[in-house]
């Protein structure tokens, strides 16, 4: 370090190839040592590289997974690519390059760009989910799946992306009814799809939430999404018809005042009822109503629509007739596919009711007491009450009503208590190529039939044309050698099936994967499981909190049912980070202008700068937005921590405030990491460089207690200090991590505040025996420098002291 300038560019490319030459960070199955897994959701390889916001993710992450090796932990942190699926299909056909070769290219771009960022991926356990020795263990899965009937065929409305020319599961649909991936407006339409029956787990799902450690918002999201509703099914009689109809409610309590019923129109039921004069108009709605999304459907404050089926329900409580309409609002997939509309008591009902004139009655009175007539839609009244207008449930609460009228219908042979759940059985079919074959042959005599587990894996053809048909079949479908086979139970002419799994199919088990990757036999070796498994942190975008994590539970909650994983959760720890806007405040986006390549910074200011910046920025599971102003700052921030090494490193002891900055930062810093509250790390850092500056200088053994600090942080330029300043030969990252001396934090420290115009603007430590010397405290205020912006161009007029506590200027 004889030129005192810091030149990143030059120390950080040599630190990393001796980092990968030594496989520094490879993690050793069945160590002596704690095991700690430390995953982070790996990318799938777009052709424009990493963004920040991987940095973000994987940056933070690394820092902890050093602070865990350095703590004596045998970590597992890998890395892999999540290649399959749309994304890489579709960008394989913007550039006109077959997937299979683009792949490869971007997956070497990435690896790349890691390694530039000096992360501690252990790169022995690199997978790829398009390599058939992976993909072979993914469609194992879809056959444990399939023989134990938790796959199967089913006739279902599908969303239908005419750009993609796919069909998509309902989560991969936004709110406003277009594809996640490129915002195409989907269509609905009926196709035969293969599904997995999540359903089946939707109680464990659940439950289970209970044994983990999620973030709030994580569990929230979960619980959300499965939605389990509690409540009863009543079945009611259809005049002049032999057929009845169940609606599912959860608040039984309201149907004394019950005036409709309303089905989804593509329920069965609806051709059965519906009389002759209102057919034409019933097919004519129900065929509008197929062209929309489930979400588009059930919108709030839609204008609702519908149409009657000429038949009327008998309400068994007070023997009123209640008209059956059809209406859109009400999905076939949520309970029984009918609602009983109480508009008194339900905003959605009270506005089908004004929409087409039906009788609306009050049955609860509410805390305003009002019993009049219902005519605004300010006066329904939907959580608390009292029973009225309802005959013997008049005068309890809603609550109890609930509970009495439920056990009255229940005795009468009416209907039964039901969970039911928003969660339905996941679509797992896709119709593009780039994706796993679906191991299943299809026998004109013996039906669907599994593909020998000898046989797997079923290998991905090369297709010169491997463009979506937009018919509904895969492109698989033209490939007549590998199409036809014969049957594997009577030998007869078969074929293959040609759909292909959805993009989450390789990434529901990954994390398994990485704790034998090389395995040929089997997805994992039982007794590495055991060791690695579940993992004990997993780091990743909040958009994936809700689909991936809940596929990924299912199945490995499966593979545990089956013998093949030691445990019933994947992740003991969930924690998320918030999305990097540009600088304008916007998503980043290249039709924006805004987007920050990674390889750029790196270049200019080093892997250490943008890896510090990108904790720096705001609380890490909160939206921030890029500065470049801000990033220079941290640039400047590590050439004086540079310098300071340079030059502030002697042979003397610390001065006594030095010392407990120094540990008073180890001991914030130890905290906050745990806690994942990176900017304030980089804060303190930042104030114990400025009293190191104050102070004068470090004695070694001090100052390679600081490098251990910043090691994870900073750890291209932690090593390159912990060599040439400090002369070791080691690795600084192979070392302890740093311990805080509580006496030192608890000696005879006094915090004094600063105020401007009596307002906290500041605070410093001084051993006691400074903190009632008014000159020394007023020079050490004015030098601080968050008090030098407020003092700048000031007239101080009044200076008030308080011995051992403030020290006021009043400007």
């Amino acid at each position: 370090m004889a030129d005192s300038k810091y030149n990143p560019t030059e120390i950080e490319s040599k630190w990393q190839k001796v980092w990968q030459k030594e496989k520094l960070y490879q993690a050793l199955d069945f160590s002596e040592k704690k095991k700690y897994y430390l995953l982070v959701e790996f990318p799938y390889p777009s052709g424009a590289g990493l963004h920040i916001g991987h940095v973000r993710s994987w940056g933070a992450m690394d820092a902890y997974a050093c602070k865990k090796r350095m703590e004596g932990y045998n970590v597992l942190y890998p890395m892999g690519w999540d290649a399959f699926g749309l994304p890489a299909e579709n960008y394989a056909i913007k550039t006109g390059t077959h997937p299979s070769k683009i792949v490869p290219e971007n997956i070497k771009v990435f690896k790349r760009q890691c390694q530039a960022l000096g992360l501690s991926f252990d790169w022995t356990r690199e997978i790829d989910t398009t390599d058939p020795k992976y993909y072979k263990w993914t469609q194992w899965i879809f056959l444990q799946l399939f023989k134990k009937n938790l796959a199967y065929q089913a006739e279902v409305l599908v969303n239908w992306c005419p750009k993609c020319k796919t069909n998509l599961a309902d989560e991969e649909v936004l709110p406003n009814g277009t594809h996640e991936r490129c915002g195409m407006s989907i269509e609905r339409r009926l196709q035969k799809q293969w599904l997995l029956r999540i359903t089946k787990y939707a109680e464990r799902l659940l439950n289970d939430l209970k044994e983990v450690d999620f973030a709030p918002q994580i569990a929230r999201q979960q619980v959300n999404w499965i939605g389990k509703k509690e409540g009863i099914n009543i079945t009611y009689d259809i005049e002049g018809c032999s057929e009845k109809v169940a609606v599912f409610t959860t608040r039984p309590d309201t149907n004394f005042g019950a005036t409709f019923i309303v089905l989804a129109p593509e329920l069965e039921l609806v051709s059965k009822i519906t009389t002759s004069d209102h057919l034409k108009e019933v097919k004519n709605y129900i065929t509008q109503a197929k062209k929309k999304s489930d979400q588009d459907r059930i919108v709030e404050g839609r204008k609702k629509t519908g149409v009657f089926t000429g038949r009327y329900a008998i309400n068994q409580l007070n023997g009123e007739k209640m008209p059956i309409w059809i209406s859109d609002f009400v999905l076939a997939t949520f309970g029984t596919g009918a609602v009983v509309g109480v508009p008194g008591h339900d905003i959605r009902d009270f506005e089908f009711a004004k929409e087409f004139d039906l009788p609306i009655k009050r049955v609860v009175v509410g805390k305003d007491e009002d019993k009049s007539g219902i005519t605004d839609i300010k006066q329904v009244q939907e959580e608390e009450g009292i029973m009225i207008n309802s005959g013997f449930l008049d005068g309890l609460d809603i609550h109890e009503a609930t509970t009495k009228v439920m056990d009255y219908i229940e005795n009468k042979g009416w209907g039964e208590r039901v969970s039911i759940y928003h969660l339905r059985d996941w679509i797992f079919s896709r119709q593009h190529y780039w994706g796993e074959p679906i191991p299943i042959i299809h026998c004109p005599k013996c039906g669907p039939v599994a593909v020998p587990e000898k046989d797997l894996p079923v290998e991905l053809p090369y297709l010169e044309k491997y463009e979506p048909s937009g018919t509904g079949e895969s492109p698989l479908a033209k490939v007549k050698d590998w199409l036809e086979v014969p049957c594997p139970e009577c030998g007869g002419p078969a074929k293959r099936e040609t759909d292909t799994m959805p993009n989450w199919a390789g990434s529901n088990w990954y994390f398994i994967r990485y704790t034998d990757p090389n395995n040929h036999n089997e997805m994992a070796a039982k007794k590495k499981m055991a060791y690695w498994l579940p993992v004990d942190l997993y780091q990743g975008g909040f958009e994936h909190t809700t689909l991936h994590l809940l596929y990924s539970r299912f199945i490995y909650k499966f593979l545990f049912d089956i013998g093949v994983v030691p445990n019933s959760e994947p992740y003991l720890k969930r924690y998320s980070h918030g999305i990097v806007l540009g600088a304008d405040g916007r998503k980043m986006s290249k039709s924006f202008g805004n987007v920050i390549n990674p390889d750029q910074i790196i270049g200019k200011y080093g892997a250490d700068t943008l890896r510090i910046y990108e904790m720096f920025m705001g609380p890490f599971d909160q939206m921030v937005a890029w500065s470049e102003e801000s990033l220079e700052g941290c640039y400047r921030f590590l050439g004086r921590v540079w310098r300071a090494f340079e030059s502030r490193v002697g042979n003397n002891q610390p001065s006594q405030i030095l010392l407990i900055k120094l540990h008073q930062t180890i001991n914030k810093v130890d905290n906050d990491m745990e806690a994942f509250k990176y900017n304030t790390i980089i804060s303190s850092l930042m104030e114990l460089v400025n009293t190191w500056e104050k102070e004068g200088s470090l004695d070694k053994e001090n100052a390679e207690i600081f490098v251990r600090l910043l090691a994870p942080l900073t750890p291209h330029l932690a090593e390159e200090v912990w060599h040439e300043t400090l002369g070791n030969t080691d690795s600084v990252h192979a070392q302890t991590w740093p311990k805080y001396d509580d006496s030192k934090i608890t000696s005879d420290t006094v915090t004094i505040v600063i105020q401007i115009n009596g307002k906290c603007r500041s605070q410093f430590t001084v051993h006691s025996s400074q903190s009632t010397n008014k000159e020394e405290i007023e020079k050490l205020a004015k030098e601080d420098e968050k008090i030098i912006k407020w003092l700048d161009g000031k007239k101080i007029k009044k200076v008030i002291f308080v011995p051992g506590k403030i020290i006021n200027f009043v400007i």
